[in-house]
């Protein structure tokens, strides 16, 4: 008891540091808070501003593929180090510029994909480590992380409007330092503890033992109805899983395929099998950052051992590895692509821009309002913003998690709540003309945001498996790379619209809600694809559980 009290704690320490770097990696959500100043300062167009914001989304999304085959191949601490290393050094270039009023875009954007993608590793690390940790309350244990990095805006802005109030320059210090130095202290403290497995090793030769012990391959309806509930990612074609069955003496074939194999596995033996066998061949405090990440081959101590999977395997998203190539030929991943992409680009049209919504209300509403009022009302919506997006992550984590477990329902059920709230902000976004009400617009986008983001990587994980997460997680992540681009850039385009050059080559739109009025007219329409995509999933979803159950039920 004393080793596993040990262990529990230091799963809770880790936690507590992954939580505290998640709150160091969305600091590119706080955008808003200084880029109108920055690009007054700078004399940029809209749209020159909103590809700087961009290239910070990039960063955060396109490159989440090879980081996250870089997580699960080696581990989280050494992403997490890179990614204090990479966020520290964007902000420098941004912060120089700001202060000599001058530098180029290229460049610029550069220096803010550096944070993006700092931002991105140290984030991945983080929600990877806290789902092997807690594997049995996977949406609650990554819900902290995922809410810490919704906060990330409301923490630097906060801080920010103490100490620096309505200084953007020495607002990107603090982010420059902030964000390296709470990173690299979680550094220390973040740590892989998989709960270790009851295998045990049971020689062929002892009598009665042999035949009662070996594995068997059940079929795919067989599987189906012992497993069920299944989740997008799953098929009536999906190869079935081993299982422990005393009745049969067939053991599995080398030439049958298992799910969760890695490329390198033995032939015969299955993919959990070798889980166990590597991580229990260490005491759990000793556990490698790599063991319980991948699938990979160990041989057994003792001639004709036989492997016994625990509760922990028979997990679905244990059981089941579907990456890579295998990934992209499966329909479940592209519907899940589209309702993220849909879904994050209008929300982050908003993140990037609510600071120009406020400039362009304030402005209008009250013409005498100095830079240093502005700024903080800037600051106050992306606060905002970052609360809304905080409980939304918390909500829907552990929300899908009640879901499951209690109503027997879909965690893609989350996905319809986050389009309805996003619908909801649009609306706000197109009827507020006065300024004291844009929190509405703000809140409601920051909730959405949370849920879409909070509730995702349990879904994928559940759907296509633990061991390969933080590279499927990269790959849904390229969706807002698409989507973001067309949005932010749309926005930008009708701001630039509605503005003037003055003579000192700042740019002003006096129009009020007319200066964006179009984009979210615009992301509307978006909304209502987003809420039936979700639901066509959960349609999908219901149907192929029904299908698969009618298949079992015609065996039996």
């Amino acid at each position: 008891m004393a080793v596993e009290d040990r262990v529990h704690k230091a799963r809770m320490v880790s936690s507590v540091a992954a939580t505290v770097i998640s709150l160091a990696c969305g600091t590119n959500y706080v955008y808003s808070a200084w880029a109108p100043q920055f690009a007054d300062k700078l004399h940029l167009s809209a749209t020159e501003s909103e590809v700087i914001g961009l290239a910070g989304n990039l960063g955060m999304y396109s490159m989440g593929v090879p980081v996250g085959m870089f997580v699960d191949t080696r581990g989280p601490r050494p992403a997490v180090l890179v990614g204090a290393i990479l966020l520290g050094l964007g902000y420098v270039p941004l912060e120089r510029a700001y202060n000599t009023g001058s530098g180029s875009v290229p460049w610029l954007s550069f220096a803010s994909f550096l944070t993006g993608l700092g931002g991105c590793m140290a984030f991945a690390a983080s929600v990877k480590t806290s789902a092997l940790n807690w594997p049995h309350h996977r949406g609650t244990a990554t819900a902290f992380p995922l809410a810490a990095f919704g906060l990330s805006a409301f923490f630097f802005a906060l801080v920010s409007s103490i100490f620096f109030p309505g200084k953007p320059g020495k607002f990107l210090l603090l982010l420059s330092v902030g964000t390296f130095a709470m990173i690299f202290t979680g550094f220390f403290f973040l740590r892989v503890l998989p709960h270790s497995s009851v295998y045990h090793a049971v020689p062929v030769g002892e009598s009665g033992m042999g035949d009662s012990r070996e594995l068997h391959r059940t079929g795919s309806q067989q599987s189906t109805a012992s497993q069920a509930p299944y989740g997008p990612g799953t098929s009536s074609g999906e190869t079935s899983i081993p299982t422990f069955n005393p009745d049969h003496r067939n053991t599995l074939s080398p030439s049958e395929p298992v799910v969760g194999e890695s490329p390198s596995s033995k032939p015969g033996q299955p993919a959990a099998a070798k889980d166990a066998a590597h991580s229990t061949s260490k005491a759990p405090e000793e556990a490698d950052e790599t063991c319980s990440l991948l699938s990979q081959s160990s041989a057994s101590s003792l001639p004709g051992e036989v492997l016994v999977q625990s509760s922990v395997d028979l997990d679905r998203s244990h059981r089941v590895d579907i990456r890579g190539w295998n990934l992209l030929k499966n329909v479940d991943f592209w519907q899940l692509f589209a309702i993220m992409g849909i879904l994050s680009g209008i929300g982050l049209m908003t993140i990037n821009n609510i600071g120009n919504d406020a400039s362009a209300l304030w402005k209008y509403y009250d013409k005498n309002i100095d830079d240093k009022t502005l700024v903080l009302h800037q600051q106050l919506h992306v606060s905002i913003l970052s609360i809304g997006s905080f409980a939304g992550r918390l909500l829907s984590g552990v929300g899908s998690d009640f879901l499951v477990k209690v109503v027997h329902a879909s965690r893609v059920w989350c996905l319809v709540i986050a389009s309805v709230v996003f619908s909801l902000a649009q609306i706000c976004a197109l009827v507020v003309v006065n300024p004291h009400l844009l929190g509405f617009v703000s809140g409601f986008s920051g909730l959405g945001y949370g849920f879409l983001f909070g509730v995702f990587p349990s879904i994928m994980a559940e759907s296509f498996g633990i061991h390969g997460l933080s590279q499927n997680w990269g790959f849904i992540t390229l969706s807002p790379v698409i989507s973001s681009n067309i949005f932010n850039l749309f926005y930008g385009l009708v701001l630039d619209a509605h503005s003037i050059i003055e003579k000192d080559g700042m740019r002003r739109c006096e129009d009020g809600i007319e200066c964006y009025r179009a984009a979210y007219v615009v992301t509307l329409a978006a909304c209502g694809l987003g809420l039936v995509a979700a639901l066509w999933v959960i349609w999908h979803q219901a149907r192929e559980r029904r299908r698969e159950m009618g298949k079992a039920r015609a065996l039996d």
